[in-house]
């Protein structure tokens, strides 16, 4: 998809060169959660792990063409895939995300500050869709589906990162604007009928003793309801480093080899999916 076959009715902003729509949908997520985010991406082990499990996905089933990365965010993971030599565009509908990915991230290609559903795009224009962790906020999430796989190709790819076990649910994925959890199940549940899954995954596997004890049974609780963090979110994306950042990110690059070899993991807070558009 080039910027060219763009629908009309975006329009440039004069400052930063980004296309943008005259119309953006709500959507269920925080106000300041790009901000929030940008903070933290860089120095996060969560947001360093998550990126290298994508890649590996990206790399085992690559596209035929550029990825479309819808509710990219600040661009962290559109501009690891352009360091990685694949062809990326960021559509975010948060003006501060697609600022950020525009001017801090060098995002020089297309930066596009809308929604799927303002975009307008036509059938079978994109070759493939990055959604990671998208999908959890979106409350119609199979019409969504549906209108993703109206503007892919037959046979482009998806990929999705998702927050992982409904029992793991806690007053954080509300704060978050979450509408739901997901595994195996669910996935093929949501995808299957316009896509074949050809990859499965949980990762972050030993986090979820820790976010069950700390997050979940607070909130079945009702303790942890009006504060979802038990810690700060500098303290909890391990952005100081240190010992524990340094030997937590050995065990999780197990997982990142798993994927490497296509092989799957049966646990963890979050899962990662890779599925063909059906011909």
């Amino acid at each position: 998809m080039e910027i060219d076959s763009v629908p009309g009715e975006l329009q440039e902003d004069e400052y930063g060169g980004i296309a943008h729509s005259r119309k953006i949908t709500d959507i269920s997520y925080p106000s300041t959660g790009n901000d929030r985010c940008f903070q933290l991406e860089d120095k996060s082990f969560w947001f360093r792990h998550r990126n290298n499990c994508i890649m590996e996905a990206v790399r085992r089933y690559p596209p035929e063409g550029e990825i479309l990365d819808i509710g990219g965010g600040n661009g962290y993971v559109t501009r690891r895939l352009l360091d990685e030599g694949f062809r990326a565009i960021l559509l975010e509908p948060g003006i501060t995300g697609a600022y950020n990915g525009k001017i801090k991230r060098n995002l020089s290609h297309v930066v596009i500050c809308a929604s799927l559903q303002d975009l307008s795009l036509r059938d079978a224009v994109v070759a493939a869709v990055g959604c990671f962790d998208v999908l959890e906020h979106i409350e119609d999430d199979e019409a969504f589906v549906a209108d993703i796989a109206r503007i892919l190709q037959p046979g482009g790819m998806l990929y999705v990162t998702l927050p992982a076990k409904q029992c793991l649910w806690s007053a954080s994925d509300i704060y978050a604007g979450h509408f739901r959890r997901h595994d195996e199940k669910s996935v093929s549940a949501l995808l299957g009928g316009q896509f074949e899954v050809a990859y499965f995954t949980f990762f972050f596997g030993c986090l979820t003793l820790p976010l069950f004890l700390m997050k979940t049974i607070p909130y079945r609780l009702g303790i942890s309801r009006e504060r979802p963090n038990v810690w700060t979110h500098e303290t909890e994306h391990g952005t100081d480093g240190g010992i524990a950042v340094s030997l937590l990110e050995r065990i999780l690059n197990k997982e990142t080899r798993k994927i490497r070899e296509g092989k799957s993991k049966p646990w963890g807070t979050s899962c990662l999916a890779v599925a063909r558009r059906k011909l």
